[in-house]
């Protein structure tokens, strides 16, 4: 019977040592972690910003009304090219062209009084001449009879020639004297009226200087009834039809759009970027384009503009706008020029815009999801058997955050803090910290959350069964 005991008693002994055996050997496979992990390789990397948008041409121009009427034609259609100056609608204007005509009569009166009063004006110099010549005249005919008073005036002294002759050439001499003053009044007064014509002349030109102006404004008044292409293109929107009526834009109101002319010769995609990517993006810079409506094609383009303005994403408005601080989500404009945009590409198409805004070759690079965040009190080794004590919040230093990736070495977890570059679309550049080869735990998320230094690790890096569960 004491045998039987000692058998039992033995044969419970062993089943303890073989239990603790195996809780031992359960708990520290319990504190291996299973991890998936990638190689440190170096590969071309480029950061892109990805930024959605719609297709719009680098130049447009909406043509609006400039008087209020009735449309009598439309020259166009949407789709069509047109010119520069081209009419492509017009507008009612009986009142107008009847305006034009009326001026044009008030213009031709003008030009017939001015010719009248050039035509005067000649006939005053012919008549001052006359003048001129008749003074002339009488000026010789004065000389002529001074001679002659001079002769019998000496003659007479001499009691050569009798009283009665010296008295007619003396009344000769006066008579001529009489004849000048007479002549040298009639240029004079000649003079005057000339000058007179030569005012009234002047004030017919200012006249017909005038009519034109007033002319040139209600001839212009009368082109505004005639919309005009201000540039080559094609017209991209036509929103109005024959017989409609169309006004003006006053200060608060907007007038009526006729149609849209669009410069297809340049086409751009128009693109809202977040405004913690804009601060990367920089004119010159490539981009690919994807149009929704043309699938499973790229298209090649260059950053051309960059707005300065933030647009709050929920409203659409420049931000400069509101009075009031927003903290909503912001945008900035960015402007893509496509090298060699299709034909069938139209205005307003949705678009999606890829801008690379940095290049690496061969750097050094691991993937992003590799990437975590730890505090420096984080970071001490786990004694075995002892939980780790939370990080003291007054100690700066532990609380410090460090970015880096955890890197398998010996079977342990060792983590390794991270000088980074640029971002790819799956990996990031290293600057600093590891090398060419190293074995960066990359999952699962959950472990690279959770994980501690030094932790010793299994690596697994099967992939997960797609064979559905079974119930």
């Amino acid at each position: 019977m004491k045998r039987k005991w000692i058998i039992w008693l033995g044969v419970l002994v062993v089943v303890l040592i073989a239990g603790g055996a195996y809780a031992n050997y359960r708990m520290k496979q319990a504190a291996i972690v299973t991890v998936q992990t990638a190689k440190v390789v170096r590969q071309d990397l480029a950061a892109i910003v990805t930024a959605s948008g719609e297709i719009k041409p680098k130049n447009y121009i909406n043509i609006d009304a400039n008087v209020q009427g009735v449309l009598t034609a439309i020259l166009v259609k949407e789709g069509d090219h047109v010119r520069k100056d081209q009419v492509v609608a017009r507008i009612e204007a009986i009142q107008a062209l009847a305006d034009v005509d009326a001026q044009k009569a008030t213009v031709a009166s003008a030009l017939a009084d001015s010719a009248a009063a050039e035509a005067n004006l000649k006939s005053m110099d012919d008549a001052v001449l006359n003048a001129q010549a008749t003074l002339d005249r009488t000026k010789a005919d004065l000389d002529r009879t001074k001679a002659a008073f001079d002769r019998a005036q000496s003659l007479y002294q001499d009691k050569l020639i009798a009283k009665q002759d010296f008295e007619q050439k003396r009344s000769d001499y006066e008579t001529g004297g009489a004849a000048v003053r007479e002549s040298q009044t009639k240029v004079d007064q000649m003079k005057s009226q000339r000058a007179q014509g030569v005012a009234q002349l002047s004030a017919a030109q200012r006249k017909v200087t005038q009519q034109q102006a007033n002319l040139t404004r209600i001839a212009d008044m009368l082109a505004k009834h005639n919309a005009t292409a201000p540039i080559n293109g094609v017209v991209t929107n036509l929103p109005v039809r024959t017989g409609e009526t169309v006004v003006p834009g006053v200060q608060n109101s907007e007038g009526s759009t006729i149609m849209t002319i669009a410069d297809m010769s340049v086409i751009t995609a128009e693109v809202k970027v977040d405004e913690t990517d804009i601060v990367n993006v920089q004119v010159g810079q490539p981009a690919d384009v994807t149009i929704d409506a043309i699938p499973n094609k790229t298209f090649k383009g260059t950053v051309t503009d960059i707005g300065n303005t933030a647009i709050i994403r929920s409203t659409g408005l420049a931000a400069s706008q509101s009075a009031v601080s927003s903290q909503e989500a912001k945008d900035f404009k960015v402007v893509i020029a496509l090298t060699n945009p299709p034909d069938e590409i139209r205005p307003g198409l949705s678009c999606t815009a890829k801008i690379i805004t940095a290049t690496r070759s061969k750097a050094i690079s691991v993937p992003v999801q590799a990437m975590t965040v730890r505090q420096r009190g984080d970071l001490e080794p786990i004694v075995p058997g002892k939980t780790p004590p939370p990080v003291d919040p007054r100690d700066k230093k532990a609380k410090e955050e460090l970015q880096g990736v955890f890197v398998v070495k010996d079977g342990k977890a060792e983590f390794h803090k991270l000088d980074t570059g640029i971002t790819g679309t799956t990996d990031i550049e290293v600057l600093s910290g590891l090398n060419e080869g190293d074995e960066v735990i990359t999952g699962s998320y959950k472990v690279i959350k959770t994980l501690r230094n030094e932790v010793k690790v299994k690596v697994d890096n099967k992939a997960p069964s797609s064979e559905p569960a079974k119930s």
